[in-house]
């Protein structure tokens, strides 16, 4: 396990290897390790991989930043998650081009049954701060996560907020988890760990760049059943994230504001353009998403759609046939009972499951999507 670790953390740093090429490789190689150990043939046999990656990953041999950060997780109790582990965001794994690998530091369910994401202007007024208030207070009771980005304004309220009404809730960072910015949060992001926690995509000592944080919002929108922006101007960070949720197919709902007003601009601009659900408290929220006559969810309930006129090749359909209506198969039995060699199997259970056909269980389990 820790070998691996070693090899997934390695494939995060390959020059020209991001997130959705690094999902090909797996697809097709079944884990980080073997991508590594791939001859150069093989990888530039890759459909769109090419000889100039499959280069930069053959030649890659210098680990010393993933012991490093290896060590750094081990000292400071945070997990990494791995694309292919059952404890990954699965409504974020659905996502083309969410994060190959997350670091996390707490204590709340990644895969809770509710997760909403607040966003707004950093320099809110005082309505949009006691409607941001009055909303995170309001879903107290319906057992709901609440996810933010650390930032001044509203991101930080909702947080606060959430702390004071002992409500879950997680920071989405855009450096590394051997700090926090801005460092005026601190107070309230160590409060969050007991419950909620931090997360992010970046290494530790990865410095809050500007371009970092488009690249946190997309995993603040994909992690999430919905988002609600409140207040925004029609350009930032919480404009971005809406549009990002509705090109995830996420629900998005906005406060709106007057019509004269430049911190509701945004919010005004998205509902007229039928980007965002006009809501003006919780329960237009809740009842919209079905969630206010329920309150207590076990689990989560993602559907992701299956494609339609799926085509299956040999080897994908001999996988599918070894499973009958709920039958949960462990991996190693589906290695063994399609005798096939595991780094195949390994790599067919993606495929499938990408495509939406299997699903992942705890304890390395699968299951065909109903």
């Amino acid at each position: 396990m820790q070998e691996e670790l070693r090899h997934q953390i390695a494939l995060t740093q390959i020059p020209q290897i991001g997130d959705i090429v690094a999902k090909k490789l797996l697809a097709h190689f079944g884990s980080a390790s073997d991508v590594l150990n791939a001859s150069r043939k093989e990888l530039s046999n890759i459909p769109d991989i090419g000889t100039v990656r499959a280069d930069a990953i053959f030649q890659f041999r210098d680990y010393r930043r993933a012991d490093k950060e290896i060590e750094f997780l081990e000292k400071n109790d945070i997990q990494a998650l791995f694309y292919t582990s059952t404890n990954y965001p699965q409504r974020l794994r659905h996502c083309a081009d969410s994060p190959v690998m997350l670091y996390y530091k707490g204590t709340t369910n990644l895969n809770a049954a509710r997760i909403v994401s607040i966003v707004g202007t950093r320099a809110p007024g005082e309505y949009g701060k006691n409607m941001c208030a009055e909303l995170v207070e309001a879903l107290t009771v319906h057992n709901v996560v609440i996810v933010s980005g650390m930032a001044y304004g509203i991101d930080i309220i909702a947080h606060k907020r959430a702390v004071q009404q002992r409500i879950p809730t997680i920071g989405v960072l855009a450096h590394g988890l051997d700090r926090i910015y801005p460092q005026q949060h601190r107070s309230t992001a160590l409060e969050m760990i007991d419950n909620g926690g931090l997360l992010t995509e970046f290494l530790s000592h990865t410095q809050p760049d500007k371009q970092h944080f488009p690249m946190r919002n997309r995993i603040v929108a994909g992690i999430a059943d919905a988002t609600i922006v409140i207040e925004s101007g029609t350009q930032g960070g919480s404009m971005i994230t809406a549009d990002i949720a509705n090109s995830y197919n996420r629900d998005v709902f906005a406060i709106p504001g007057r019509a004269n007003d430049p911190h509701s601009a945004g919010c005004n601009e998205l509902i007229r353009t039928n980007k965002a659900m006009l809501i003006t408290n919780a329960t237009d929220f809740l009842q919209t998403m079905g969630w206010y006559a329920d309150n207590t969810p076990s689990a989560v309930k993602f559907n992701p759609q299956k494609e339609l006129f799926i085509t299956l090749d040999d080897a994908e359909q001999h996988i599918v046939t070894l499973f009958s209506g709920d039958t949960e198969k462990h991996i190693d039995e589906l290695r063994r009972e399609s005798h096939l060699p595991g780094s195949q199997v390994n790599s067919l259970v993606l495929k499938l499951e990408m495509r939406h056909i299997l699903k992942s269980l705890p304890g390395q389990k699968y299951q065909l999507v109903n």
